[in-house]
């Protein structure tokens, strides 16, 4: 599953406000902050991000 790259553009980790960048985890699309610092991933379901930081993991 591929977000449209203008969604990419604007969404941020609500955390720290870092880029975020798509990724995949056990078979399941997320968007995983770039921030060294922060490391949430946030599930995407049904193709809508879910980014509220109580349902995101932590990769690190």
């Amino acid at each position: 599953m591929k977000l449209e790259p203008f969604l990419l553009d604007i969404l941020v980790c609500p955390q720290c406000r870092a880029p975020l960048t798509e990724a995949d985890h056990d078979g399941s699309p997320e968007l995983v902050c770039t921030s060294a610092d922060c490391g949430l991933a946030y599930p995407v379901r049904d193709g809508i991000p879910v980014l509220l930081v109580d349902e995101a993991r932590r990769t690190a």
